[in-house]
């Protein structure tokens, strides 16, 4: 029998524990992501404000990635991963204290700049972990690396979901209607008490972010170069001496605008879609589980076709062509099986990110830093595309804006996959 050697085994046991640490901070990121959907509901009730002003939740939170994600990839040259891991888990702790603090006073400003913080802080952690995932490996089997972290991703929602439903807006339903025919000393009552019920859970997750932050410091996570282990040919070309002369990334990064754009829809949108179709707060605050349950599912099918049967380009393809199918399904039906239709949207949105980020980082080499900026900020589709359904939908059938806005969305990924990634490359 033939041994392993030592230092074989010692590479592989530092991959396994990287794809772990990994693994977490995708877990952290999911949990702060997916926990926007209810979000949009507890705020609509605590602040008692309109749809719009809801979803001012996911737009501050979306927005802070397109004005921090260039200063993110700066900072991360200075600080180096480890230090700029540890310093974006620091600002999420800050931004989720200010979050449940302005919260429980029902300080709306206070709250969104809270949100605004946290926000920012994730586009230094995904600015960071986004490529290094990407480039831990082949990035022809990037896409099946990223799926991984996709499901320690969703499975934090669902929890998220799931935990601040039942510790949170439990009762939210009855609270709405007890408001409505309250008189205004009553009213500020209740609404003070429902929104000071964030106040502890935001308060913890804001210690555990603080105590990870200086776990991560002292973890055994590698350093990674990208010029090192994702340059090519054109990447070097000495016509190639800037971001701008690689077109496919710029196409990449509007691509993620849009697939943002429309996972926060189908993420975070559905719950209020529920409410206007007429369905109980009390089941509507549950529906971004049934979302992320269907990305879960996509992920495990993802991963066991890509790359062996199909190419993660040919895989977006697909998954395109079953969003924009769902989403003209969604606009025909009514009632709780047009939200499955919805939630359906989670399996065709599942492999997006895994598959779109790779190929708009594919041969940047020295530029993958800057490049994964570029494409970090793309993630403000969360606020612009959200907040274009939000107020088209109260001069139209909010049926057929979800269905016109997913479709055109759905459509510019299925001309990324079948064309865009490839625009400049030789």
């Amino acid at each position: 029998m033939t041994a392993v050697p030592a230092n074989a085994t010692v590479a592989a046991n530092r991959y396994v524990g990287s794809i772990a640490i990994i693994g977490l901070l995708f877990f952290i990121i999911g949990f702060f992501t997916w926990i926007n959907g209810p979000l949009i509901l507890f705020a609509k009730v605590a602040f008692d404000v309109s749809d719009a002003y809801a979803f001012l939740i996911p737009s501050a939170f979306y927005i802070s990635y397109f004005c921090l994600a260039l200063p993110s990839s700066v900072i991360l040259k200075k600080t180096g991963m480890k230090k700029g891991i540890a310093l974006s888990l620091l600002v999420m702790a800050i931004g989720a204290a200010i979050f449940g603090q302005f919260t429980t006073g029902r300080s709306y400003a206070g709250a969104v700049s809270g949100i605004f913080i946290l926000g920012g802080g994730l586009a230094l952690l995904q600015t960071a972990i986004n490529p290094y995932i990407s480039i831990l490996g082949p990035i022809e089997g990037a896409a099946r690396r990223i799926a991984i972290m996709g499901i320690c991703n969703k499975v934090a929602g669902a929890i998220a979901t799931y935990g601040l439903a039942r510790a949170v807006l439990h009762g939210m339903e009855n609270i709405s209607v007890q408001v409505e025919s309250a008189l205004p000393v009553e009213k500020t009552e209740l609404l003070t008490e429902f929104a000071g019920r964030i106040h502890g859970p935001y308060m913890a997750m804001a210690g555990v972010l603080a105590v990870l932050a200086i776990a991560i410091l002292y973890s055994s996570l590698p350093e990674l170069k990208a010029e090192d282990v994702n340059s090519s040919p054109e990447s070097i070309d000495e016509q190639r001496n800037s971001i701008f002369s690689f077109p496919h990334v710029w196409l990449g990064a509007l691509c993620i605008f849009v697939y943002v754009g429309a996972e926060v829809m189908a993420g975070d949108a559905i719950g209020i879609y529920g409410k206007n179709l007429g369905l109980s707060l009390d089941y509507a605050k549950y529906f971004t589980i049934g979302t992320l349950a269907c990305m879960l599912i996509g992920y495990v099918v993802g991963l066991l076709l890509i790359p062996k049967y199909v190419s993660q380009e040919r895989y977006l393809s697909i998954s395109a062509i079953l969003g924009i199918a769902f989403s003209i399904a969604a606009m025909f039906t009514d009632g709780y099986l047009s939200v499955a239709f919805v939630a359906a949207l989670g399996f065709a949105n599942a492999i997006m990110w895994p598959a779109i980020f790779p190929l708009a980082i594919k041969g940047l080499g020295r530029f993958t830093e800057k490049g994964s900026a570029l494409l970090i900020m793309g993630i403000a589709g969360g606020a612009v595309v959200p907040q274009l359904f939000a107020h088209f939908k109260e001069l139209f059938d909010f049926q057929v804006v979800f269905a016109v806005l997913m479709v055109v969305c759905y459509a510019y990924v299925l001309f990324f996959a079948r064309r865009g990634h490839r625009v400049g490359m030789k």
